[in-house]
């Protein structure tokens, strides 16, 4: 019986047909010939348009299989490293599940189907009981289950029977379990549960590096379970050392475990840090008892822009904390009055290259500003920028990905920079905003600082060594001179600091991610004072500002940046995307970027970069390798658009940080239940095979009804076409018609 996948109605194949005709007599109507020369022409012209719709309604055969068991029944082994953990019964896992095969599923099934054992790992591949072993590095569950579907297209499955731990490396069975082509899955699980004994390192988070050489937090989750009670030893490494040894308690049982390791990474140059656990004598799986995290460093010296509308204090403060910095570069335009021309006068600071790009108080171009990393505004008014300074601004934060701080009273109030391009890119609404900064002056306990929840944890705020240390350090912070009242955080924004007037609390530091880049506002007045009422060795002041400009500039990149993956594990296929933009950081869609990796021995790889569309807009272009061995890996990308270069990048990529395969090696029991539940079928209990058999019997006439041959899909149809094609052609050539 012949179908249509994409079956149009009676009526449209009608107009198909008398469309096709027409248009193939038309072609030949004017064709000087005998008028059988035209009829044979228009027909063959008009059989070749009916046969590629035909193709495109994608025709297939189904036809009924009479013998149950010319039905396929597929049994798919998990061969991966986990089936090799011995809490199967006191056998490996892949033992079990080939004493299953033997003695269960072949004496069952064999009788009745066509049963095809496959084996899979990192691929698909056919295999025997006695061949199968526990050797692959990882188990992509959910590339096998769409590999059997492309394996068997056009035959009869009555279901699959899927044998594994639930371990699933390639993150895609969700996906594939869905689909609505999938015959019923019928898992067997094997391995334990609770995977009594095992002591395993979760996962090891750093947060952002914010200054060179400033301290940052490692989180650390692990896992003890089995009879597992008293202290368990938790070791830091840093590039190898041993940097600091805890002893955390767990309770009798086991249990989840936290801990927060604070390091200081070298400046200049890519650390990895490792934890541990110390293996048990016998401890079930010692392969998942580490894991590694590589902190990056800043990637170069970051180039700020700071801009003050009058001279005051604050700017000049300010300036001097950033000046002090060695990982940035800074340039600052200070607006001072009017000539006598009424034209308005700046004082500029600058390398000799950008000093006249800053003469008129801003840059005047897009390529100029985006030259830059960060921008703070302190005191400026909309009225000092022009309407595309200031749309460019807002661009500058939302798709080059640069910082954007703004302060000062001035900034806030009615001719500030509410209304502009600008505020759309901030965190706080400045609605409801008060006219006057300081109603509340002098009054006793105004306009102190307290940290919010977020605040205590985030990189801008962290004054301190510990959490209590950091808040500590904020009470102390003398009073502010004044805040400015604005309305509330925008959505998505987060504040990290309050201060209190008139007994109302209003956000004092607010940041947000806007685009591609940040923004942070300080409504504070006067926080210079942090720095002149606190002892000359205090550095609260530049610790807070240097982190809050390091943090806007941070995910500032080049035009040209290259984004390996975050880890990745040995014979895994790693994706290396490269952002390629113009001064303007527009897309560049037609460079030709070649991506280079020097591993740890030092061997150079190279590879090509293929174009990618990015969610943004911006054009990615991605390339693969296989690494096949731990350590850091050296990344640099070329882009290139014809002859002349667009520009270099590089980072650093981390293999093998951890054994992900080995990882959780319980067994996954409600990964399978889940499949199972998606394709209808059941959870294989090895005492009742019987209700598996009678499942499949009952599937098998569907399967054998919906098996069918793809017609379209086949090597006659396209040469049926080209042949109509070639036929016309040449008949066009003999009788002359060129």
């Amino acid at each position: 019986m012949v179908t249509f996948a994409h079956p149009l109605p009676l009526w449209a194949v009608v107009v198909v047909a008398a469309a096709a005709a027409a248009l193939a007599w038309h072609t030949y109507r004017r064709f000087s010939a005998w008028p059988s020369r035209r009829f044979v022409l228009a027909g063959l012209r008009c059989l070749a348009l009916l046969a590629l719709v035909i193709v495109l309604m994608r025709p297939v055969v189904h036809h009924r299989t009479v013998d149950g068991r010319d039905v396929v029944v597929p049994i798919l082994v998990d061969s991966s490293r986990s089936m090799a953990i011995e809490d199967a019964d006191g056998a490996r896992r892949i033992e079990r599940a080939r004493a299953f095969i033997n003695t269960e599923l072949l004496p069952s099934l064999g009788g009745r189907f066509q049963v095809e054992l496959l084996s899979f790992g990192e691929a698909l591949a056919a295999a025997s009981p006695d061949s199968l072993s526990a050797a692959a590095r990882r188990s992509d569950l959910g590339g096998a289950l769409a590999a059997v579907q492309e394996r068997y297209r056009g035959r009869p499955i009555a279901g699959i029977v899927l044998i594994t731990d639930g371990a699933d490396t390639g993150g895609t069975h969700d996906e594939t379990a869905r689909a609505s082509t999938l015959p019923p899955v019928f898992p067997f699980g094997v391995g334990s549960t609770d995977a009594g004994g095992d002591r395993e390192v979760l996962s090891v988070t750093a947060a952002e590096t914010v200054l060179d050489g400033s301290r940052v937090d490692l989180d650390v989750s692990a896992l003890a379970s089995g009879p597992t009670a008293g202290t368990i030893e938790l070791r830091l490494l840093e590039s190898g050392q041993t940097r600091d040894v805890r002893h955390v308690r767990v309770a009798p049982g086991g249990g989840p475990i936290r801990e927060i390791f604070q390091v200081s990474p070298s400046p200049g140059a890519a650390t990895v840090y490792t934890v541990d656990i110390p293996p048990l004598a016998g401890e079930l799986v010692p392969e998942n008892n580490s894991r590694s995290v590589l902190v990056q460093p800043p990637a170069r010296t970051r180039r700020v822009l700071l801009v003050e509308g009058a001279p005051g204090f604050e700017g000049s403060f300010l300036k001097r904390a950033l000046l002090s910095d060695r990982g940035l570069e800074v340039d600052s335009v200070v607006r001072k009055g009017k000539n006598e021309q009424g034209a308005d006068t700046y004082y500029v600071q600058a390398t000799r290259g950008r000093a006249a790009a800053l003469a008129n108080g801003y840059p005047v171009d897009t390529a100029t500003l985006f030259t830059y990393d960060a921008i703070a505004f302190a005191n400026v008014t909309g009225e000092q920028l022009t309407t595309a300074q200031l749309d460019a601004t807002r661009d500058f934060v939302s798709r080059r990905g640069g910082g954007l701080m703004v302060l000062g009273a001035q900034s806030f109030l009615n001719r500030g920079l509410g209304g502009t391009a600008v505020e759309d890119a901030l965190p706080v609404e400045f609605s409801r905003r008060a006219d006057t900064a300081g109603s509340t002056r002098g009054s006793r306990g105004a306009y102190r600082v307290s940290l919010t929840e977020a605040g205590r944890l985030h990189p801008i705020t962290r004054l301190g060594l510990t959490e209590d240390d950091t808040r500590k350090r904020w009470d102390v912070l003398p009073a502010l001179a004044a805040a400015a009242s604005l309305g509330t955080a925008r959505p998505g924004a987060t504040v990290l600091a309050t201060t209190t007037a008139a007994g109302a609390s209003r956000p004092l530091i607010a940041v947000q991610r806007y685009g591609e880049g940040r923004s942070l506002v300080f409504t504070g007045e006067a926080s210079w004072r942090w720095r002149m009422m606190l002892p000359s060795t205090d550095r609260s002041y530049e610790t807070f500002w240097r982190q809050s400009v390091r943090w806007l500039a941070l995910g500032a990149t080049d035009p040209v940046a290259v984004f390996p993956a975050a880890a990745a594990g040995v014979g895994e296929t790693v994706v290396i995307r490269t952002a390629v933009r113009d001064a303007t950081f527009t897309a560049i869609r037609d460079a030709d970027v070649e991506v280079r990796l020097s591993g740890p021995d030092g061997r150079m790889v190279e590879a090509r970069a293929a174009r990618e569309e990015g969610e943004s807009g911006a054009a990615l272009f991605a390339a693969t390798f296989t690494p096949e061995q731990p350590g850091l890996y050296r990344v640099g990308a070329t882009a290139r658009r014809g002859r002349a270069e667009v520009g270099t990048a590089s980072s650093t990529l981390l293999v093998g940080g951890a054994d992900l395969e080995m990882a959780q090696p319980r067994l996954n029991a409600a990964l399978l239940e889940r499949i199972a539940a998606q394709t209808g079928g059941h959870v294989i209990d090895s005492a009742q095979i019987g209700r598996t058999v009678t499942a499949l019997q009952s599937a098998a006439p569907a399967a054998a009804l919906a098996a069918r041959r793809d017609l379209w899909h086949s090597t006659w149809s396209l040469l049926l076409i080209i042949g109509l094609l070639t036929a016309e052609w040449l008949l066009r050539r003999q009788w002359g018609l060129r």
